[in-house]
């Protein structure tokens, strides 16, 4: 495919990639970049023109934190705090079944792609069942209460199904078994996505249950998953202000195990000490930023400028459709450069460009596949959004990257492109199986009680 006319953001970094060319050209040839310019194309031979017509076209967006398997329990607690909202939605599938869990992210994923996010941190739904939380304490389950491994597994089939690029995360549920046991039940999780379409499956990760842990042995867990099988790890850490204090004291922890270093990000972290911040930086950590989710749930606004003074790499998510409720990268990247600056009380706190580079590239950095995708540069995938500004009209466009994120949104989003191929027009996602996705949804979930 030959796109031509475009006002192209690239979100590069590489120099010899302008970040903004007007009236650009981009040639995608078996699904990946082949070359970027400016004006009229050089002759490509046999391939499909695409005239952007003034369109803007840029990188598909990367979700770095997102829990694919709420896409069907949106609105749900919408005045409660984390744990409450947890006990509401958690509750609601807690008795799922492997293939309730399959068409539920199946259908996040349908909905993640006609956002226009094409590649996503995933944390699948745990094989132990939620606890609830009670003074920042997690309430332990019975452990022959563990889901079967295809709880997990259906919801890694769904994502490649749907054609959403993604690292899949899996917690290793470190309260139930020896180390052994855990050990074994998380390398079934990593076979199985190590075995499939690399073009789909980016990679495995840990996902980092140190926060509602009891013991140390569950970052010990963590760390010696991640030294083993060469993975990531993504904590969710000081997310929420209750119970501060006994959140905190389990920093050391990840320290104490060995744990913290660049291939650890910290979902959240939105309420660490100073000293927390300059440690975690020091180790090389990354942090993963849901800024609407935070609002939604009235957990705090993270100090991204405090943060970024360390230079620790910070990435944006969407997290739970279900406490953001609408899968909009958009919104997500406008909330969270308003509530840093009213919460700084100053409108150069953070940039436009600099939280598109979030919602681009720097998340695809943190996840540790920005050599695949993140930015519109050779080589990597050809994975882009045809965003139109004219429909609705936003007016003049002075400053073309400044607004595609302020003004533009999903109301203007008429084409959704992986590896070159149209999946998704805005409006509803192409592939067959999105709408058999929301009939599945209805009616599998309709017959869960929603605890109170």
């Amino acid at each position: 495919m030959l796109v031509t006319n475009a006002r192209l953001i690239t979100c590069a970094e590489d120099e010899s990639v302008p970040a903004y060319v007007e009236s650009g050209w981009m040639l995608v040839t078996e699904g990946m970049i082949e070359d970027i310019g400016k004006g009229t194309p050089p002759a490509a031979g046999s391939v499909d023109t695409f005239d952007a017509a003034g369109c803007y076209v840029a990188p598909g967006f990367v979700s770095s934190h997102s829990h694919l398997f709420t896409s069907g329990l949106r609105g749900l607690a919408a005045d409660e705090p984390l744990y409450a909202w947890a006990r509401c939605s958690m509750g609601a599938t807690a008795q799922a079944t492997p293939e309730d869990m399959y068409w539920a992210t199946l259908h996040g994923a349908f909905d993640f792609l006609n956002a226009g996010v094409t590649t996503a941190f995933d944390f699948h739904d745990s094989r132990e069942p939620w606890s609830d939380i009670v003074d920042g304490r997690r309430q332990r389950t019975d452990p022959a209460a563990l889901r079967p491994v295809d709880h997990v597994l259906r919801q890694i089939d769904a994502k490649i199904d749907a054609g959403l690029r993604f690292v899949g995360a899996t917690r290793p549920d470190s309260d139930v078994g020896t180390f052994e046991e855990i050990r074994e039940r998380f390398a079934q999780t990593v076979e199985h996505l190590r075995g499939l379409d690399p073009r789909y499956a980016l990679g495995a990760a840990v996902m980092g249950g140190v926060q509602w842990a009891e013991n140390l042995d569950a970052a010990r867990h963590e760390a010696a998953l991640m030294h083993e099988f060469g993975v990531i790890n993504q904590a969710h850490f000081l997310e929420t202000p209750e119970a501060i204090e006994h959140q905190r004291s389990k920093f050391t922890w990840y320290e104490e195990a060995g744990a913290l270093g660049p291939d650890f990000i910290f979902g959240h972290f939105v309420h660490p000490t100073p000293d927390m911040i300059t440690r975690a930086a020091a180790a090389g950590c990354a942090m993963s930023w849901q800024a609407t989710a935070n609002g939604r749930l009235g957990s705090g606004i993270a100090d991204i400028p405090a943060l970024e003074a360390t230079g620790m790499p910070i990435g944006l998510g969407l997290d739970d459709q279900a406490c953001s409720d609408l899968a909009d990268p958009w919104q997500n990247m406008r909330f969270a450069a308003y509530s840093v600056r009213a919460d700084r009380r100053d409108a150069t706190a953070i940039t436009m460009r600099r939280v598109l580079h979030m919602q681009t590239l720097g998340a695809a950095r943190i996840l540790g596949v920005a050599d695949r995708v993140g930015s519109l540069e050779p080589g990597k995938y050809g994975d882009f959004l045809v965003v139109d500004p004219s429909a609705p009209d936003i007016g003049p466009i002075r400053h073309p990257v400044d607004s595609y994120v302020l003004a533009c949104g999903l109301r203007n989003l008429v084409g959704v492109h992986v590896g070159g191929e149209l999946v998704a027009d805005g409006r509803r996602a192409l592939d067959p199986l999105a709408r058999q996705a929301s009939t599945e949804i209805a009616s599998r979930l309709e017959r869960f009680v929603v605890p109170q």
